[in-house]
């Protein structure tokens, strides 16, 4: 099982969401972390296009997990509501440029 942790992007973004949502949503994120590997060899987990480190999972329709794995631990980078391609492309290139330092989540 992986450590999740989460950026302050991801934090910030998290918070524009119901709390029933929020809840669906740290499911998901649990599952993720749990089943990290039978994710990627189903491919419901996926490497992002023109990223060798970036993921990326389909939590509902609008909502996508981007995130990389570093040391075993499951590091969410943000968390998005939107359409498929601005989500991929500004979260890659955000996070290619700031180089974050995630958080661990309370």
């Amino acid at each position: 099982m992986y450590k999740l942790l989460f950026s302050e992007v991801a934090k910030k973004d998290l918070e524009k969401f119901t709390i029933d949502e929020r809840i669906f949503i740290a499911e998901k994120l649990k599952y993720i972390a749990g089943n990290f590997e039978l994710l990627k060899q189903t491919k419901k987990v996926r490497k992002l296009k023109g990223s060798s480190k970036f993921y990326r999972f389909v939590i509902a329709r609008k909502i996508r997990a981007i995130f990389e794995v570093k040391n075993n631990e499951l590091i969410i980078l943000t968390l998005r509501v939107g359409k498929r391609k601005d989500i991929h492309k500004d979260s890659v290139n955000f996070f290619q440029n700031k180089g974050e330092v995630a958080s661990p989540i309370c």
